[in-house]
Formats: C-alpha cells, sequence, structure tokens
C-alpha cells in the first residue's frame, strides 16, 4: 500500500463526489458531515460513476440504477457480498499550503 495525494481538502463539496483518476485507479472522493470517504468510482452493475451518485444516509446512490453503496465500507446496502473497494485516508496538513486528500492504494 502507498499514500497518494488525490486532492486538496478545499476542493471537495459537502455531499458531492470528486472524481479523481490517479495511477491506474477511478476513484471517487466523498465528503459528508466532516468525514471523507474513498471509493472505486465505476458501479458494478453497469458502471455508472459513483462520484456522480446522490448521497442519502451516508450511502452513495449509483445515478444510471440506484444501486445504494455505503460509504463507510462501499458494501451494497441489502448484499453484503456484492461492493466496491473502500480505501483508507489521511489529511496530510502542510504549512501555509493547502492540506491534501490521501488515500492508501494498493501497489502492482
Amino acid at each position: 500500500m502507498s499514500w497518494t495525494s488525490l486532492c486538496q481538502l478545499d476542493e471537495l463539496s459537502e455531499s458531492t463526489g470528486k472524481y479523481v483518476e490517479i495511477g491506474g485507479f477511478q476513484l471517487a472522493v466523498f465528503l459528508v458531515a466532516g468525514k471523507i470517504s474513498i471509493l472505486d468510482n465505476i458501479c458494478p452493475h453497469a458502471g455508472g460513476s459513483l462520484s456522480e451518485g446522490e448521497i442519502e444516509n451516508d450511502c452513495v446512490i449509483c445515478p444510471w440504477h440506484q444501486w445504494t453503496f455505503r460509504l463507510t465500507d462501499g458494501k451494497l446496502c441489502g448484499a453484503e457480498t456484492v461492493g466496491v473497494s473502500h480505501y483508507p485516508m489521511r489529511l496530510l496538513e502542510r504549512d501555509g499550503r493547502p492540506t491534501l486528500v490521501q488515500a492508501d492504494l494498493p501497489i502492482y
């Protein structure tokens, strides 16, 4: 695993997803109630972009067919065996510069 900078904290908007493509990963980054969640962006059902989904009850709803994934672990609500990857995150504070959002991404 390797900590990778995805964006600046001030680039995130409350309850709105941000799409980030980096190092072969397509990610959806969310800020909800002051908490950041990082999931794979592609819905396993039909490939919808989760970063474009609506947020409801700490879940993101795929805009294509309304599959609902928990922001806390990426699991599909009602079907624990289905989901998208959820990545550990941290904030990297820097003196005089914007705080960075980082994800612990696997290295292949």
